[in-house]
């Protein structure tokens, strides 16, 4: 599994300079968004694989596990 390294304020901060061209900013926000549904089903996934005395451990039932990870990767 790959780990991410996130993006520093500064390094996003140079995207909202006047020269940055429009295709950039979109192209860097659609990289963010699919980053983030990436990780958060990665994320569900991998809870709903926990053994529940792992849900214990992180204080979850497995009614929530299976809950939280049936939900769609967009959702929050």
């Amino acid at each position: 599994m790959a780990l991410t390294t996130p993006i520093s304020t500064d390094a996003l901060g140079l995207l909202a300079q006047p020269g940055t061209p429009i295709a950039a900013k979109l192209a860097v926000k659609f990289a963010v968004v699919v980053t983030t549904w990436a990780t958060r089903r990665r994320t569900r996934l991998a809870l709903s694989r926990l053994e529940p005395w792992q849900l214990r451990d992180v204080g979850l039932t497995p009614e929530d596990a299976l809950s939280e990870g049936r939900r769609v990767f967009w959702r929050v």
